[in-house]
């Protein structure tokens, strides 16, 4: 049945508009600061383009990151990175 037609035998028909099916989650990203590189959230801040956390959320930062605890899986990716930023061991120099 096509959403422009009536249906049949009431003489009057309905038009019902599909509700778009959007997933924001379980919430606990909304509930944490989340590491991101300096360059891109200064990006952000000029052009309004999304940035990619780095445990995977992208958002256009909007908050005070200094007002929410820091996301537990960025913070566990951040120190297996090591003071280089790279993942060859922590005192390898």
């Amino acid at each position: 049945m096509s959403t422009l037609e009536p249906e049949r035998g009431t003489g009057t028909g309905t038009l019902v508009e599909p509700t778009p099916q959007t997933s924001h989650g379980d919430g606990d990203h909304e509930r944490f600061a989340h590491y991101v590189q300096k360059d891109k959230i200064m990006a952000s801040a000029l052009d309004g383009t999304p940035v990619v956390a780095l445990c995977g959320k992208v958002w256009v930062p909007g908050r005070d990151p200094k007002k929410y605890p820091v996301c537990p899986m960025c913070k566990e990716i951040y120190d297996s990175m090591g003071a280089g930023g790279d993942d060859k061991g922590k005192g390898d120099k």
